[in-house]
């Protein structure tokens, strides 16, 4: 019996009667006298009794009652030895029971569970002592806790003050949007980054979310973005922003198109002059077109929130905002009648009329009505929002949770806020001494003028096929009205309105789809933090405009005049679809538009009425994955933030891993999986670079394959004997490669194919792949890594951390025979760590045993070494532990990096898989190829052990 059974025996007969037993003796009259007439069985008198139970009148062993019986017997002894089992009996009868509690006295049939409320329905000999335990209990629970206050009901609980009051306590941990309630009823909710958002819906849904971005609209919020806005003059916010950038990797800041403010901009920010290593991130920026007459500038760089907290202090090194501005103390509005000049008298209390509400008393009544939280409630009211520079005069702003982005996906965006908004009317002269804002700026006829042109402009869009015919980054301003006048009665499938229209604007519209829209349409109101603060106090509630509604003549009918608080400056920013490839091109665009905050759920409802799918954090990845483009954070590796989320990408992958027993899960070192929930690429990188350079110059063929593998035997020893030595490991060195000129080389080399594999001609030829250009490429770029374009041309599904691996020559034979399929099959490895887990489990029981002993414990601890001190980490069935040996050489294809994503593209018809390989890796990995075959790979899931082949693209 363990002794945990033991223990739990001990407990349970704590209070029970002990038998009363004297030692055995020989039968004799002399013993006979001595135990109270108690005789030990016949045999043996050495030989310890044997005791068997009964069993239907006999004993099981076949025995019974001993035949020979005493003679006599002395009273004293039977007395005492029946004193003491009366005594022992009694005592376990008058003893209460473990919980010491009354009923322990009480027979079963007895006991009510009203009793334990109300104690005059016990016997009148327990009464009192009921009520000293019951005295005891609560003079205990006063001492230890305060007596908790009575929770409210639910009636009361659901009242809006209450539900606000709930709802603000729960925002000062994690951040809500404005569409959170909405989400949270439909939405799998997750806590990421500092907010709570919806990661995806409850119900199914990935094939119908797949057809609105193909075919109708996806909408989804963005609003958790953060925005942080720069003024200052133009020259002064170019240089420092021109540290941050290269012109090496594409369009910068200071961009002709975006510097006007006709098209927002993307760009890859790195620290301040450390390009191309440390990179940061990557962001979107948008200009405010220019004022004539002033050289104020005006720009907003939008960055995903775990960007901003190495972005943010970056941009104040470069433009030397260090002063931090101090935020003024609001003072909290507090009614009149709350705090009178004199204590009035106190009036008795007297019973509420029949009919009457029920008013707040007491604390709850001297306080202001509570708010809703609008922006960041994480926040403290005192931390600092703004830096100034007294040397550069540039201001930094964080307006985080300030503006609302929502997005748009898919080719009837433009139809779905064309039926959403419509532009606001001007107001007449009566308003002149409104404090609203739009009466204002109706007073201003050049203002009104750029009202108009942007309304046609609007106008214009509704004509408009596809979202995909405008020009990429296109930003259009608007003053709209709000959305709730016009919301439909049921829902409706918004579809785009071509009908025969004048000439005169067929040529407008193939204008705006040509140039885009002009540069003064760019502009808007909300630009201006003034505007936007006076939209956000004046809005008008969903009570009030309830009301307003009940008072129309017809029902239904629409407002008339419609009020000025629902005027609403808005930004519509355009954004591209698939850039890169040959195949689907501007697949997945939409539009952004930009609302200023406390109007998010007023738009957000309008929208979903015009048919679009609602989608969350999964279908942004999806989005990413079908345009072939890199989604932050998943694939930065190089940057702080995508470090970051390997580590906690890791750390879950594990925790799900380790919850399974070690026969229902996957045996990675059989499978020959050095990393399957991580990808180490500097080692990778490492390792390549000293294979590259061992390997030496090039060739091509069959030729090229044997020397090739002869040097990365060569170097890999080399890896193998560095990797061994027990060193700090330097600094993270290896980069992500985006200077625009090597890609381009590099895709041509490569030669581009399509999703299904099929190769592309271009016009004119690509520069040949000779040893002089690759070891001068070699040299460029040693530890770099490639994003590339995995298309398998027959069935399989890659998946997440898939192995990329070079094709032998055989392998390229097999392809050649026309067995695309049946690709080659990796070896089953040994796990040669399992008998030391095995020795480690057995050391650990022995170790819990001896811990029981606390004698033989010191002994044992001095002889068996801790091998917790020589790992950082437990060993874990099925997986390598650390240090890993070479991550390039392990298996029987050499490897050159690993998947990031990996699906079913329902976009292509075949699997995609989107990863990074080593530069040096695959541009010895061409060399080696015969040219007919060049661009081929092989791809491994963690858990299979079928390769199978793949085109891989390096798109630009």
């Amino acid at each position: 019996m363990s002794a945990a059974k033991v223990k739990m025996r001990e407990k349970k007969l704590r209070n029970q009667p002990t038998s009363v037993q004297y030692p055995p003796a020989p039968v004799t009259a002399e013993s006979s006298s001595h135990n109270g007439g108690d005789t030990p069985r016949s045999g043996n008198p050495n030989k310890p009794p044997h005791h068997s139970g009964w069993v239907r009148g006999h004993r099981r062993d076949g025995g019974g009652y001993s035949k020979e019986m005493p003679k006599h017997i002395t009273a004293g002894g039977f007395a005492r030895a029946r004193a003491a089992e009366v005594s022992a009996m009694l005592k376990a009868v008058t003893k209460t029971t473990g919980s010491s509690h009354v009923f322990g006295a009480l027979p079963k049939h007895m006991r009510r569970r009203a009793m334990s409320h109300n104690t005059k329905r016990l016997p009148r000999r327990l009464r009192d002592v009921a009520n000293r335990m019951r005295e005891k209990s609560l003079q205990a629970g006063a001492k230890k806790k305060k007596e908790q206050a009575r929770r409210k009901s639910r009636k009361a609980r659901r009242r809006h003050g209450n539900l606000l009051l709930e709802f603000n306590r729960r925002q000062r941990k994690n951040i809500w949007l404005e569409t959170h309630i909405w989400h949270a009823k439909r939405f799998h909710m997750v806590k990421k980054w500092g907010y709570c958002l919806g990661d995806r819906p409850t119900y199914k849904c990935y094939r119908p979310c797949y057809r609105a971005m193909s075919s109708h609209c996806l909408l989804q919020d963005l609003s958790y973005y953060c925005c942080v806005e720069l003024q200052g003059e133009e020259d002064k916010l170019l240089a420092a922003l021109s540290q941050l950038s290269s012109k090496e990797a594409g369009p910068t800041f200071a961009a002709a198109a975006c510097l006007s403010g006709c098209r927002q901009g993307s760009v890859t920010v790195y620290r301040a002059g450390q390009y191309p290593s440390q990179p940061l991130g990557s962001v979107t920026f948008l200009w405010r077109p220019r004022t004539p007459g002033s050289a104020h500038r005006q720009l907003w760089i939008w960055a995903h929130p775990t960007l901003k907290q190495d972005l943010l202090p970056e941009l104040q090194v470069v433009c030397q905002c260090f002063e931090a501005v101090v935020p003024p103390v609001v003072p909290v509005a507090t009614p009149a009648e709350v705090q009178p000049a004199v204590e009035p008298e106190l009036k008795p209390e007297t019973a509420p009329e029949a009919g009457t509400k029920r008013k707040q008393s007491g604390e709850d009544a001297s306080e202001p009505p509570a708010k809703k939280i609008l922006g960041d409630g994480t926040r403290s009211p005192s931390t600092p929002v703004t830096w100034k520079s007294s040397s550069t005069g540039i201001v930094i702003n964080d307006l985080s949770m300030e503006i609302v982005r929502y997005r748009l996906i898919g080719p009837q965006s433009h139809a779905v806020l064309a039926e959403t908004l419509e532009a606001a009317p001007g107001c007449d002269n009566k308003c002149q001494g409104s404090p609203l804002w739009w009466p204002r700026l109706c007073m201003d006829e050049g203002k009104m003028n750029l009202h108009r042109r942007q309304t046609e402009v609007f106008h214009l869009l509704k004509g408009v096929h596809s979202t995909t015919e405008l020009p990429a980054g296109t930003v259009l301003g608007l003053t709209v009205e709000d959305p709730r006048l016009t919301l439909p009665r049921k829902k409706v499938k918004a579809l785009p309105c071509v009908q025969q229209t004048q000439d005169v604007d067929n040529e407008r519209r193939a204008e705006l789809v040509v140039r885009g829209v002009p540069e003064r349409c760019c502009q808007s109101s909300l630009w201006e933090r003034s505007v936007r603060d006076n939209v956000t106090e004046n809005k008008m509630s969903e009570q009030e405009l309830n009301r307003l509604r009940s008072e129309v003549l017809v029902p239904g009918s629409r407002l008339s005049p419609t009020p000025l608080q629902g005027r609403v400056p808005v930004l519509l920013v355009h954004q591209p679809g698939k850039q890169v490839g040959h195949d689907m091109s501007c697949w997945g665009a939409g539009w952004d538009l930009l609302l200023p905050k406390g109007w998010g759920m007023a738009f957000w409802i309008p929208l979903v009425y015009r048919g679009v799918r609602v989608g969350g954090l999964n279908m942004s990845l999806k989005h990413s994955q079908n345009k072939a483009a890199p989604h932050f954070p998943h694939d930065f590796p190089d940057c702080p933030a995508g470090a970051r989320f390997q580590e906690e990408q890791e750390a879950e992958l594990l925790d799900k891993f380790t919850r399974h027993p070690p026969a229902k899960r996957t045996n990675y070192i059989k499978h020959g999986c050095l990393a399957p929930f991580r990808c180490p690429w500097q080692q990778l990188a490492e390792e390549w670079e000293l294979i590259a350079r061992g390997g030496g110059g090039g060739g091509g063929g069959e030729d090229r394959v044997g020397d090739g593998q002869a040097a990365h035997s060569e170097a890999t020893t080399e890896v193998e004997k560095t990797s061994q030595l027990d060193v700090p490991k330097p600094p993270s060195r290896f980069t992500v490669l985006r200077n625009r000129k090597a890609l381009r080389l590099l895709s041509a080399w490569c030669g581009p194919t399509t999703s299904k594999g099929q190769r592309l001609r271009r016009v004119g030829e690509a520069p040949p792949l000779l040893r002089p250009a690759a070891a001068a490429f070699l040299g460029a770029h040693p530890t770099s890594l490639v994003w590339v374009r995995l298309a398998l041309p027959s069935k399989g599904k890659p998946e997440l951390h898939a192995m990329v691996c070079v094709p032998t020559a055989e392998d390229l034979k097999l392809l050649g025979k026309g067995r695309v399929g049946s690709g080659p099959q990796e070896p089953a490895h040994r796990d040669r760590f399992k008998h030391r887990i095995r020795g480690k489990k057995k050391k650990k029981k022995k170790k819990e045993e001896e811990e029981e002993t606390p004698a033989k414990s010191s002994s044992a601890e001095s002889n068996v070494p801790d091998e917790s001190s020589k790992s950082s980490s437990a060993p874990v069935f099925g997986l390598w532990p650390d240090p890993l040996p070479s991550v390039a050489s392990h298996c029987a294809r050499v490897s050159l990096g690993w998947v990031t994503q990996g699906d079913f593209s329902l976009s292509a018809g075949c699997g995609e898989a989107l990863g990074f390989v080593s530069a040096a890796g695959l541009v010895d990995t061409l060399l080696s190829q015969p040219a007919d075959r060049r661009g081929t790979l092989l791809l491994r899931n963690p858990a299979s052990l079928h390769y199978r082949f793949a085109k891989v693209n390096v798109e630009v």
